[in-house]
C-alpha cells in the first residue's frame, strides 16, 4: 500500500513536469514563430513591395528603387582608375526634394566627412549635433562593400534624421562592385530601429583602423574628401574627419554671420581644432570648451604628435578672447598661412580640390592648405566656433606603416609644390 502511494505521487509529479515541459516548448515555438514573422515583416518593410505598400510605406519602396538605380549605373572610376565611386548611393530627402541648382539659400553651409564602415558609428552623435545637410563618403573593401551598402540603406530607412539630411557616397576598388542588398538577409537580421543599426555598426568598430585595411589597401582620404564635397551644393562647406565634432549651433551662427557681411571668394574661415580626453562630454560652446582646456581635459589637436601643424592657429589668443559666449560669431583675427599649418576651415565651394595622389598617412590636408595659400586665400579664424576630436592622439597608437607612408608622401609633397608654381605662375607666395 505504501509503495503504491509512492508510485502514484511519482506519476503525478512526472505528469506535471511533462506538462510544464510541453508548455515551455509550445511557448518557445510561439515566440520563435512570432519573432520570425516579425523579422519577415521588418524585412518586407525594408524592401517595400506589396506588403510594404499595404502597411502604408510606399515611400520606402521609392527609396529602394533609388538605391537600385544608383547601383545599376556601376559607379564611375576616379581619375586614377583605381577606385569605383558611387556618388549619391543613398540620397537624403533634402537632396531628393531639391533639383540641382535649386538648393535654398537658407542652407549656406553643409558638412562633409569621410570614413570606413568601422568608424561610421560616429555618425549618430554627429547628426545629433549638426541637424543640417551632411555628405558622407564611405570607403569599403572586400566583404565590407556588401556590408556598407546594406547598413547605409538600413540607416536611411530606420533613422528619420539621417533619412532627412544625410547623403551617402560609396567608394571601393575599381575591381569591386556594390550589389543590391535585398538577398543579404544576414546583414539585416535583428535590425528593428535606428538604435539597433548603430549597435550593429558598433560591433564593427574595432575591425581595423582606417589606415590599416586588410590586404594592404590604401585609404584614399583626399579622394573621399572630394567625393563628399561634391555631394553638396551649399555655398560653403566644412570638411572634417568623422570622429570630430563641431561646436553646437555652428550652422545657425555661421549663416547669420555670412549673410551679414561682404562675402569674399578668397577667404576661408578657420575653426580651431582640439582633442578631448575620451571620458569627457563634448563641449557645446566656447565657454564650456575653455573650462575644460584650462584643466587639461582638452588640448590643441595633434599637440603630442605634431604641435607645429596646428600652432599657427594661435590657441592662446583664441582662448583668451570672446569667452562669454553671448556674442554673435565673427572673425576673431586673420592669419597668413605658414608651413606646416593644416587648419580645418569652412570654405566656399569654389576652393581647390584636395590632391587625390595623397593616400594613407601624411601631407593629405597640408597639401591643400598650401595650395590655398599660393592661390591667394586668407585664413580668418572664427571667434567662437571650434572642432573637437574624440580622444587624445598619442604616440604608439598608430598603424605600423605610418612613418613609411609619411616619408613617401613627403617626397610626393615636394613634387606637388613644384607643380603649384606652374599652376599659379603669377603668385609670389611659396610653401
Amino acid at each position: 500500500m505504501h509503495l503504491s502511494k509512492k508510485c502514484s505521487v511519482f506519476k503525478v509529479v512526472l505528469s506535471a513536469l511533462l506538462i510544464v515541459a510541453l508548455l515551455q516548448l509550445f511557448y518557445l515555438s510561439f515566440l520563435s514563430k512570432f519573432h520570425g514573422n516579425q523579422q519577415r515583416y521588418r524585412y518586407s518593410e525594408l524592401f517595400g513591395g506589396s506588403e510594404g505598400k499595404k502597411n502604408g510605406h510606399p515611400e520606402k519602396n521609392s527609396r529602394k528603387e533609388r538605391l537600385r538605380f544608383s547601383l545599376s549605373t556601376g559607379g564611375i572610376f576616379d581619375n586614377s582608375g583605381q577606385y569605383r565611386v558611387y556618388k549619391n548611393l543613398i540620397k537624403s530627402d533634402f537632396t531628393t526634394n531639391h533639383k540641382p541648382g535649386s538648393i535654398p539659400s537658407s542652407h549656406v553651409l553643409a558638412l562633409a566627412t569621410h570614413t570606413t564602415i568601422n568608424n561610421l558609428h560616429h555618425l549618430e552623435s554627429l547628426v545629433e549635433r549638426w541637424h543640417n545637410p551632411l555628405s558622407v563618403a564611405i570607403f569599403a573593401h572586400g566583404q565590407d562593400v556588401k556590408f556598407a551598402t546594406a547598413l547605409v540603406y538600413a540607416l536611411s530607412f530606420f533613422c528619420p534624421q539621417i533619412q532627412s539630411l544625410v547623403d551617402f557616397h560609396l567608394v571601393c576598388l575599381s575591381g569591386e562592385m556594390a550589389s543590391f542588398p535585398e538577398q543579404d538577409r544576414e546583414h539585416f537580421a535583428g535590425l528593428e530601429d535606428c538604435a539597433s543599426v548603430f549597435s550593429r555598426l558598433e560591433t564593427h568598430r574595432d575591425k581595423y583602423k582606417n589606415y590599416a585595411i586588410s590586404g594592404n589597401v590604401s585609404y584614399p582620404n583626399n579622394l573621399l574628401r572630394n567625393v563628399a564635397r561634391g555631394g553638396t551644393e551649399s555655398s560653403y562647406i566644412l570638411v572634417i574627419d568623422i570622429d570630430m565634432m563641431p561646436s553646437a549651433d555652428l550652422h545657425q551662427q555661421f549663416e547669420a554671420m555670412i549673410l551679414g557681411r561682404e562675402t569674399a571668394s578668397d577667404e576661408v574661415f578657420v575653426l580651431p581644432a582640439f582633442e578631448i580626453r575620451h571620458a569627457r562630454k563634448m563641449p557645446g560652446n566656447k565657454a564650456e570648451l575653455v573650462q575644460l582646456y584650462q584643466v587639461g581635459e582638452v588640448r590643441p589637436f595633434y599637440e603630442e604628435l605634431c604641435s607645429r601643424c596646428q600652432a599657427p592657429t594661435n590657441y592662446s589668443r583664441w582662448v583668451n578672447s570672446h569667452v562669454r559666449g553671448s556674442e554673435p560669431l565673427e572673425v576673431g583675427y586673420t592669419l597668413t598661412w605658414v608651413d606646416p599649418w593644416e587648419p580645418f576651415y569652412i570654405g566656399p565651394h569654389t576652393v581647390p580640390l584636395y590632391d587625390e595622389n595623397f593616400k594613407q598617412y601624411g601631407f593629405n590636408r597640408i597639401s591643400q592648405a598650401c595650395e590655398l595659400h599660393i592661390a591667394g586665400y586668407k585664413f580668418s579664424v572664427l571667434s567662437s566656433a571650434f572642432l573637437v576630436h574624440r580622444g587624445f592622439k598619442i604616440q604608439g597608437e598608430f598603424h605600423a606603416k605610418k612613418d613609411e607612408e609619411n616619408k613617401r608622401n613627403r617626397v610626393l609633397f615636394r613634387s606637388f609644390k613644384e607643380g603649384l608654381k606652374t599652376k599659379y605662375p603669377s603668385s609670389n607666395r611659396r610653401c
